[in-house]
């Protein structure tokens, strides 16, 4: 699948093969014995926990020591904190997914400014620049993951009716792009549709604002969600409201292919694949380490996700077998439980 989005300057996209690691790479790296710093915005996610495997994977088959993986709990203080302790430790590399733009820009240039290399996930801070700030940045293509999400949800809305869009109050990249996306599909395409936009300021609030958007749009017939952690707190509201309206959001959490599988009111995910993109900002890193010349951005497309497929896209993405949970919504298993587990 093509990429459609523009990276953070305005870069072409490079398809993650360009990163491929080959036997003797990994041999090289091995013999380096060479250190590398993870800094999150969160460890709770799903998304977070199978990008943290594909990195972690990646870097040990290179031979490469995972020294610190830390939790900024999307808070920039602690990244900050974070990013000036592991700069005085000297790791080879610091892999990181911004918090904020302006707020942790400076934090971030420091870690280039020490020699250190520094490969960034989904967000580019404010000011800073491929080559000279960053090596790379790797992400789903964000862009595309938003017109996914459209396109899945716009057979599901009447004409001449409203949707409602639930964005992140943040400036970040990654779910910008996923806003303006929908946004522009969705009036390219459903101008008989109008949108209402409203943001939350962080997850704990992502209810409370679902609520006050139904409130005073009660005529919504879909809602659109910037992602899926927040898109559970979403459904949870409609429910208390006794609303059954369609929904779409981004990332296959597990909570979300449940509830896409019981076909409630979720009808779509445009899913990002964090276990492959961990793998491929793993072999950017390596590949910078040893000197590479790697692309200022690589992105990985999205896949388009439904009741009919979440099976076999739960298993690329996640690389396991599908919650039973789901199986037994669609009928595949029995609904007697799991033996218990000999001791």
């Amino acid at each position: 699948m093509a990429i459609s989005g523009l990276g953070p300057h305005g870069e072409r996209a490079s398809a993650p093969e360009r990163v491929l690691l080959l036997p003797e790479d990994m041999a090289r790296a091995r013999a380096r014995g060479l250190r590398v710093a993870i800094v999150l915005h969160t460890l709770a996610s799903d998304w977070t926990k199978q990008q943290l495997s594909g990195l972690i994977g990646m870097l040990g088959d290179c031979g490469v020591a995972v020294i610190d993986v830390v939790d900024c709990a999307f808070t920039p203080e602690v990244q900050i904190e974070a990013l000036d302790r592991l700069i005085a430790e000297a790791p080879d590399a610091i892999i990181s997914l911004p918090v904020a733009n302006a707020k942790v820009a400076a934090a971030h240039a420091r870690v280039a400014a020490a020699g250190i290399k520094l490969v960034l996930l989904d967000n580019v801070p404010t000011g800073l620049l491929p080559g000279k700030d960053y090596t790379s940045l790797v992400s789903a293509d964000n862009f595309g993951l938003g017109k996914i999400a459209a396109e899945c949800l716009s057979p599901h809305v009447p004409d001449g009716s409203e949707v409602g869009v639930l964005g992140y109050e943040a400036d970040f990249f990654a779910t910008n792009e996923r806003e303006i996306a929908f946004v522009k599909w969705m009036r390219i395409n459903r101008p008989d549709v109008q949108l209402r936009v409203r943001r939350f300021p962080s997850l704990a609030e992502a209810g409370r604002v679902t609520r006050s958007l139904f409130e005073d749009h009660p005529d919504l017939a879909g809602l659109f969600v910037v992602w899926d952690t927040p898109s559970i707190a979403a459904a949870g509201v409609l429910a208390t409201l006794g609303r059954k309206i369609p929904m779409v959001t981004v990332d296959l959490g597990q909570n979300a292919a449940i509830g896409l599988a019981a076909t409630r009111s979720l009808v779509a995910i445009a899913a990002q694949q964090p276990f492959r993109q961990g793998e491929t900002a793993a072999s950017v890193t390596v590949s910078a380490l040893l000197g590479r010349l790697t692309p200022d951005w690589v992105a990985l497309p999205g896949l388009a996700v439904t009741a009919e497929n979440v099976v076999e896209c739960f298993q690329t993405v996640w690389r396991k077998p599908a919650p039973r949970e789901v199986l037994r919504t669609l009928s595949l298993v029995g609904s007697a439980p799991l033996p218990a587990a000999r001791s």
